[in-house]
């Protein structure tokens, strides 16, 4: 394994080899940030399209056509992050790698509006576009693969396995595109094949072939998808204040509860996230990574859908959409309750313990969920359903700077000694 004391400054070929997993200041790298950017806007266009469907009241479609789009966009990134944080060697053959990736994400980004459109139709599921996206995507990376194979010899048995068992499902996603099978059945393939592709990683290390991911840096690259997928919940908050404004010819007090509400929502998202000491846990307990890492897929299609949730408030304020506000308000509580359960139970699960203090943080930022769909069907506007919305959170961050912190502290050093 290698930690270069002094990077060189120039990108010329070099080997690939695994990475020291115990490098001391392992950061993002500029190149990973760049490629992160790609993401915004494949969330920002599935966002969009199912808050096209939610508006008008078709809720299982959105819902389906949204998960299995979050699915492709975040696995992709899950895969090509994991990698890149035991092998990225930063020379040009991992740059243009990673920019073949980017040309994939823009490639499934431009197939949603599609997507979307003929899973809400329910006769045939256009998706060639998109799996032509992934596909790019996921031949970047089988390339990547067989490079380790040859200049890693101690990981060339586990690289072969990610590169044979990947081209084998990308075979079967490739006929997907050809084959013209029936609504339903495309469907339950695109699931059978989510499910294979989850199974690649513990199968290729099967038998001790591990990669040497750094856990720190593995922590922070999840954390800054997090702030992108939050980033999504901004625009909702950009797109519900500009309606209110826009019907109203000026501001006023419903625009002013929108802006607090959803900025105050996004910062209490985030400040919740960020009280789970992922890479102190992750750096000793190394076999929780899967069930950790698969999670977060959860934790970042309930963001996203959150972002377009408050879409969809804004349209239902101006009178567009074709739903009340009891409905348009769950669309913002849902995703945030899904949040929350997705963060505790990844919390619960890292830790390996559970706590009563934190379990009672968690519902209690559900019952202050419960109480703004309860505010909203009496009678209170949806901007106030948004602000009690945003307290959810904010009950979890309380909590844990009062006294939940001292919780954790007394956990982290029991467990970690």
């Amino acid at each position: 394994m290698t930690t270069p004391a002094h990077p060189p400054l120039d990108h010329r070929l070099r080997r690939m080899v695994g990475r020291d997993p115990s490098e001391q200041h392992r950061a993002s790298t500029p190149l990973e940030l760049l490629f992160d950017l790609t993401f915004v806007v494949a969330f920002s266009q599935a966002g969009t399209q199912a808050a096209h469907l939610l508006e008008l009241g078709h809720f299982s479609s959105a819902i389906i056509a949204f998960s299995l789009a979050v699915f492709a966009i975040c696995w992709a990134w899950i895969n090509y992050t994991w990698l890149a944080s035991a092998y990225d060697n930063d020379d040009v053959y991992v740059r243009v790698a990673t920019m073949v990736q980017m040309v994939g994400v823009l490639v499934m980004a431009l197939g949603m509006p599609a997507f979307f459109q003929s899973v809400e139709g329910g006769v045939h599921v256009d998706n060639g576009v998109i799996i032509a996206g992934y596909v790019i995507m996921r031949l970047s990376t089988i390339a990547l693969w067989l490079r380790v194979a040859r200049h890693d010899p101690t990981a060339r048995r586990t690289a072969l396995r990610y590169a044979g068992y990947l081209a084998i499902v990308q075979v079967a996603w490739i006929v997907l595109i050809i084959v013209n099978l029936p609504f339903a059945l495309t469907l339950w393939i695109w699931l059978f094949l989510g499910i294979c592709e989850m199974l690649v990683p513990p199968l290729a290390e099967r038998g001790g072939g591990k990669t040497p991911w750094h856990p720190h840096h593995i922590a922070e690259r999840y954390g800054l998808l997090v702030i992108i997928t939050l980033g999504e919940v901004v625009l909702g908050t950009i797109l519900a204040i500009s309606a209110v404004v826009e019907e109203a010819h000026e501001w006023s007090l419903d625009a002013g509860l929108v802006a607090l509400g959803g900025t105050m929502l996004a910062f209490g998202l985030w400040w919740t996230y960020f009280t789970m000491p992922s890479g102190k846990l992750l750096a000793r307990f190394r076999d929780r990574s899967y069930v950790w890492g698969y999670g977060h897929m959860i934790v970042f299609g309930s963001l996203a859908a959150t972002g377009a949730g408050l879409h969809v408030a804004a349209n239902a304020i101006v009178g567009e959409a074709h739903i009340d506000d009891v409905a348009a308000v769950l669309t913002v509580v849902v995703p945030v309750a899904i949040f929350l359960t997705a963060l505790f139970t990844l919390y619960t699960f890292l830790m390996g313990r559970f706590d009563t203090f934190h379990i009672g943080l968690f519902l209690g930022s559900i019952a202050v969920l419960a109480l703004a769909v309860v505010a909203v069907s009496v009678g209170a506007s949806l901007p106030v359903g948004i602000v009690i919305t945003a307290l959810a959170p904010i009950v979890v961050v309380v909590g844990y700077e009062t006294v939940g912190h001292r919780h954790q502290k007394a956990a982290l050093d029991e467990i970690l000694g």
